[in-house]
C-alpha cells in the first residue's frame, strides 16, 4: 500500500536507554486537599521553583508575559539543572511506590515468553522473520532461503550446503550496545535480496542516517552513508530515497545505485512548498516508484518508470486544495484512491474516498475513469493490489472491514460499479476485532494476504486469507499461559461484522453470504473480560464512540478507578489492540476506557475534519463528555477518574483539566503538546508550518483567537485544585520541545492550589528522543512507574501494601454488606486469609490474582512495512 506519508506528533516504537534510579531519604507528610482520595504521601521537600525572565509576545493586539520562555533554548544550563532537578523530585515523590513498582514489573515480564517470533514471511526464494532473542530488549532481522524441493534427501544436501542456515540481517540489540540508543526508522530489502537499506537513529533526536549492507559480505557499504534520510524505495538496483531540511521535512528526492564504482547521488526532485512533505513508494509490482508530495490536506503524486529511472518525473495531477490521491499500477493502469469529487471535475473535494483508474501511457492526458463506489453508510479507508485481487479496506460505522475482488476489473461498464457488483469477498474476522493491520505482503503475484486481528480482549491473531479459495488459516496468535479465568479456545466462531448485512446482497452470493465459520485454536478473554462500545452524546449532539473495558470479577459498580484514553488528532486511529501490561490494571479493578473523539479517525473525513483548526474545541468537549459518561453511567467513581494521553493527544487532556478540573482525579501526559500557541508562532520549529492545517495558523487572527482560547498552557485557571499528574518529556525529542512539558508544569504549579500541584511531577529522559524507552523490557519498567503513579494518588497504595486491604476505598454500602455477610460467616467459617479476600471481594469486586497471570506479547510493526512514524 502507498499510505500517504506526513510527519506529525505522536509516540510510539523502540529506543534504548534507562534513567539512573535516584534514592531519597526524604521524609514525607500527608496530603488530602481536595477530598476526593485518602492521603497519600508527598516529599516535604517542596517542588523546584524555576527562574522566571520576563518575555512579551505580541499577535494581533494583543500582548501577555511568558516567563518560562527561556527554556525554549534547550543550551541554557539553568534548563539542564532544573530537569534534573524534576527528576530528582519525581524520584522522592515516588519513593514509596517502589516496592509497587519491582511488583508491577515483575508482573509485566512474567508474561513475556523467553523468546518471541513471528512468523516467516515468504518473498521471492527467502523467508523474512524477526525474533527477540531470550533476555534481549531488541529484535533481530532474519531470513533463510525456502525450501523449494521436498525429499529427505533433498533436505540433507540442502543443509551440507547450508542452504537452510540463518542469516542475521539487522541487529537491534548490537546497535544498542554500541550507542546506548537505536531507532531504526524504514528498512527496505532490495528486489535480488542483495542489498538492505535502512535508516538509523542513535541519538533521539530523529536525525537518520542512511546504511546499505551487502547482504553478500555482511558488510557495510563505506560510501552508503548519508545524514537526514526519511523514506526508501528501490527500482531494480537503484535505490531512492528522501532528506529532510533543518526543520525536519522531508523536501527533496535522490537516488543512488549501490555497489557501483561510483555511488554519487542525483538529485531528482525538490518541493519548495514548506507546508508539504515528500514520501516515495514503489508499487506493488515493482515497475514505478512513486513521490508523493502531501499537505496535511492535499496531494500530487509523480511516478518514475523503473525500466528508465533517470527518465523525467510525470506528474499524475495537479495539486488541488483538500483534494488526496495515491495509487498503485495494475498491468497498464493506475488504480487511484482519491476523494475527488467524481464526475468530470476532479478538483473538486466529495465526502470520502471512492476508486478511480487511468492509463499509464499517457498519464497526463489520462482522465480519470470512476470505478468502484462505496455503499451507503461505508467508507474506503486504503487498498491494496496484486496480480489476481485488489484488497479494500473499510470503515462501516466505525467497524473496519476487509474485502477482496478478482482483477482486471472490467473496463466496458458504462457507470461506476458498487461493491456488490463485484461479488466481493469479505474477510471474516472475530466479533470482538476493533484493530485491524495488513501485514507486509510483499509479493505481487501471491494470492495470500496476512493480516494481524486485535482488540483489547483478544490478544494478537496473525492470519492468512486465501483470496483465490476464499479460506483463511491462523498462522499465529499471542500465547495466553495460567490466566484465571475461563479463557476461550479451541473451536470457535469466526463472525463476519454484523454490518456486513447491509452491504451485501446475500441471496447473490451462495454459500459467500455465510456469516459465522468454524476456526480452531484461536483465543480470547471475553469470557472474564468485558468490552462494551457505548455512544456518547457530546455537546452538540453529535455520538462519540467508547470503548468501555473491564474486569468481570474486579470491578465494582460505583466504585472502581477507571482510566479514560484519547488522541484526537491528524485523523489517526486510537490504538485499542490487545496489551498484556493492562491486566494488572484490570485486575485490580480498574476501567480502561478509549475515546474516539472527533479529531481522530471515525468514518471518512469528516469525522477529522470535524476536530481540527476552528473546531478543535469539538474533541475537548468530546472527551469531557466521555469522562462524564464512565462517572455517571457507575462505572467509575467519581473521584477515581484519570486521564491519559501522548503527544498532541496533550491538547486534548490538558485543555480537558484545564476547562472541568475537577472532573478528573489524576493524569498522565507522555511527551505532550501542550503549548501550541508559542510553537506555532515559531515557523523556524520542525513541523510547525506543516501543523497550519491541522491546528490552525495563528498568524490569521479569527485562527489565533480560536487556538488560544483552548491552549492549554496559556488558560491555566488560577487557585483551582489540580488533578496530580506525571508529565514525561524527552530532553532530544525534535518533535514536541521538551521545554512544552517543563513550562507547562512550572506555570501549573505557579497558578493553581500549593498543596495540589504538589503531586503534580515532571520526569524527563535526558538521553532520549521523542519515541522514549523502546525495548520490551525498558517499556515496561516505564509502564510499571506509571501505573504505581494512578495507583498512588488514586489512594490505592495503602491497599497495595496490606496485600489487597482496600478498606480505605470501600462504600459505605460495601461495609454494610459485609456487617451482614461476616455474621453469616461468623461460626462455620474462621480462616482469616480467606475472610480477608473475601473482604476485598464485597468491598471493591477484586480478588488479587497477580501471581497466576502468564502472558506473552507478539512483535509487531517491524518487517518491511510501508509505514512511517506518525504524528506529534
Amino acid at each position: 500500500m502507498n499510505a500517504m506519508l506526513l510527519i506529525r506528533r505522536s509516540s510510539v516504537l523502540f529506543s534504548i536507554r534507562l534513567l539512573p534510579r535516584v534514592s531519597s531519604s526524604i521524609t514525607f507528610f500527608s496530603s488530602t486537599c481536595k477530598g476526593k482520595v485518602p492521603s497519600f504521601t508527598s516529599p516535604e521537600t517542596l517542588p523546584p521553583v524555576p527562574k522566571k525572565i520576563s518575555f512579551k509576545v505580541s499577535a494581533h493586539g494583543r500582548t501577555w508575559q511568558d516567563p518560562y520562555h527561556w527554556m525554549s533554548n534547550p543550551e541554557d544550563p539553568d534548563l539542564l539543572n532544573y530537569l534534573n532537578q524534576e527528576n530528582l523530585y519525581a524520584e522522592a515523590f515516588m519513593a514509596d511506590t517502589e516496592n509497587l513498582q519491582r511488583e508491577l514489573l515483575l508482573e509485566m515480564r512474567s508474561r513475556m515468553p523467553p523468546k518471541i517470533s513471528t512468523p516467516p514471511d515468504r518473498w521471492g526464494p527467502w523467508l523474512y522473520y524477526q525474533y527477540i532473542p531470550e533476555g534481549q530488549e531488541f529484535p533481530v532481522l532474519c531470513r533463510r532461503l525456502a525450501d523449494c524441493k521436498s525429499g529427505w534427501m533433498n533436505k540433507l544436501v540442502n543443509y551440507v550446503r547450508g542452504l537452510g542456515r540463518e542469516h542475521i540481517l539487522l541487529d537491534w540489540n548490537e546497535i544498542a550496545k554500541q550507542f546506548g540508543y537505536v531507532h531504526v526508522g524504514m528498512c527496505r530489502v532490495s528486489p535480488d535480496h542483495n542489498f538492505l537499506a535502512y535508516t538509523l537513529d542513535t541519538t533521539g533526536a530523529e536525525c537518520f542516517i542512511l546504511q546499505i549492507k551487502d547482504l553478500r559480505t555482511g558488510c557495510i557499504l563505506p560510501k552508503s552513508r548519508v545524514d537526514g534520510v526519511v523514506s526508501l524505495a528501490w527500482a531494480q538496483d537503484v535505490l531512492f530515497y528522501t532528506v529532510s531540511n533543518e526543520t525536519q521535512r522531508p523536501y527533496r528526492v535522490l537516488c543512488t545505485r549501490p555497489g557501483s564504482d561510483v555511488m554519487d547521488s542525483n538529485v531528482i526532485f525538490t518541493e519548495s512548498d514548506s507546508s508539504c512533505c515528500v514520501d516515495i513508494a514503489s508499487t506493488k509490482d515493482g515497475k514505478f516508484i512513486t513521490v508523493n508530495s502531501n499537505s496535511r490536506t492535499s496531494s500530487e503524486v509523480y511516478v518514475i518508470d523503473v525500466t528508465n529511472p533517470q527518465n523525467e518525473l510525470q506528474r499524475v495531477r495537479k495539486r488541488a486544495p483538500g483534494v488526496q490521491y495515491f495509487l498503485e499500477h495494475h498491468y497498464g493502469f493506475f488504480y487511484i484512491l482519491t476523494n475527488a469529487s467524481s464526475g468530470e471535475d476532479k478538483d473538486l473535494v466529495s465526502g470520502g474516498y471512492h476508486l478511480t483508474r487511468c492509463s499509464a501511457e499517457n498519464i497526463r492526458s489520462s482522465t480519470w475513469q470512476d470505478i468502484i463506489m462505496p455503499d451507503q453508510d461505508v467508507n474506503f479507508q486504503d487498498m491494496d493490489i496484486f496480480n489476481g485481487h485488489l484488497v479494500l479496506f473499510l470503515d462501516n460505522k466505525g467497524s473496519p472491514m476487509t474485502c477482496s475482488i478478482n482483477m482486471p476489473v472490467a473496463a466496458n461498464f458504462k457507470r461506476p460499479l458498487k461493491l456488490n457488483d463485484l461479488n466481493p469477498w469479505f474477510f471474516p474476522v472475530p466479533a470482538q476485532s476493533c484493530n485491524v493491520s495488513p501485514g507486509s505482503n510483499h509479493d505481487f503475484m501471491t494470492s495470500i494476504y496476512r493480516m494481524v486481528l486485535s482488540s483489547p480482549v483478544m490478544p494478537d491473531v496473525i492470519i492468512d486469507y486465501d483470496m483465490s479459495k476464499q479460506k483463511f488459516s491462523i498462522v499465529q496468535q499471542e500465547e495466553l499461559v495460567g490466566v484465571r479465568g475461563s479463557t476461550r479456545s479451541g473451536s470457535r466462531t469466526f463472525a463476519y461484522n454484523e454490518s456486513v448485512e447491509k452491504i451485501l446482497d446475500t441471496h447473490t452470493h451462495n454459500d459467500h453470504s455465510i456469516l459465522s465459520i468454524e476456526v480452531d485454536s484461536w483465543k480470547d478473554l471475553s469470557d472474564t473480560f468485558s468490552c462494551e462500545r457505548k455512544e456518547v452524546i457530546s455537546h452538540d449532539g453529535v455520538p462519540v464512540p467508547l470503548i468501555i473495558l473491564y474486569s468481570q470479577v474486579a470491578r465494582h459498580k460505583g466504585q472502581s478507578p477507571g482510566l479514560l484514553l484519547g488522541y484526537g488528532a491528524y485523523g489517526e486511529v486510537l490504538d485499542k489492540s490487545w496489551c498484556a501490561d493492562r491486566l494488572s490494571l484490570l485486575d485490580r479493578g480498574w476501567v480502561v476506557a478509549f475515546a474516539d473523539v472527533r479529531g481522530g479517525s471515525g468514518g471518512d473525513s469528516t469525522w477529522h475534519k470535524a476536530g481540527s483548526g476552528m473546531y478543535k474545541l469539538n474533541s475537548i468537549y468530546d472527551f469531557v463528555a466521555c469522562g462524564k459518561y464512565l462517572v455517571n453511567e457507575g462505572y467509575v467513581h467519581k473521584n477515581r477518574l484519570g486521564a491519559m494521553t501522548f503527544s498532541a493527544g496533550g491538547l486534548l487532556v490538558g485543555a480537558a483539566i484545564n476547562m472541568y478540573p475537577d472532573l478528573f482525579n489524576a493524569a498522565i501526559l507522555k511527551v505532550p503538546f501542550l503549548d501550541i500557541c508559542n510553537t506555532l508562532l515559531d515557523p523556524s520549529l520542525p513541523l510547525t508550518i506543516l501543523d497550519y492545517e491541522e491546528f490552525g495558523d495563528p498568524r490569521v487572527q479569527t485562527q489565533f483567537e480560536s487556538i488560544f482560547s483552548y491552549s492549554p498552557y496559556d488558560n491555566i485557571p488560577a487557585g483551582v485544585c489540580h488533578p496530580s499528574m506525571l508529565v514525561t518529556t524527552s530532553f532530544h525529542d525534535s518533535r514536541v520541545g521538551v521545554w512544552e512539558g517543563a513550562k507547562w508544569v512550572a506555570k501549573l504549579r505557579e497558578r493553581t492550589c500549593s498543596s495540589c500541584s504538589r503531586s503534580v511531577i515532571l520526569k524527563t529522559n535526558m538521553s532520549g528522543g521523542h519515541f522514549g524507552e523502546g525495548g520490551r523490557f525498558s517499556q515496561c519498567e516505564q509502564t510499571a512507574f506509571e501505573y504505581a503513579f494512578l495507583m498512588k494518588v488514586m489512594g490505592m497504595l495503602n491497599a497495595e501494601k496490606s496485600g489487597g486491604d482496600t478498606s480505605n476505598l470501600i462504600s459505605w454500602e460495601g461495609s454494610q454488606q459485609w456487617n451482614a455477610l461476616s455474621k453469616e460467616w461468623d461460626g462455620p467459617i474462621r480462616d482469616i486469609s480467606w475472610r480477608n479476600e473475601m473482604y476485598t471481594m464485597v468491598m471493591l469486586g477484586s480478588l488479587k490474582i497477580l501471581d497466576s497471570l502468564k502472558c506473552s506479547i507478539l512483535l509487531r510493526g517491524f518487517l518491511l512495512t510501508n509505514k512511517h512514524e506518525g504524528p506529534r
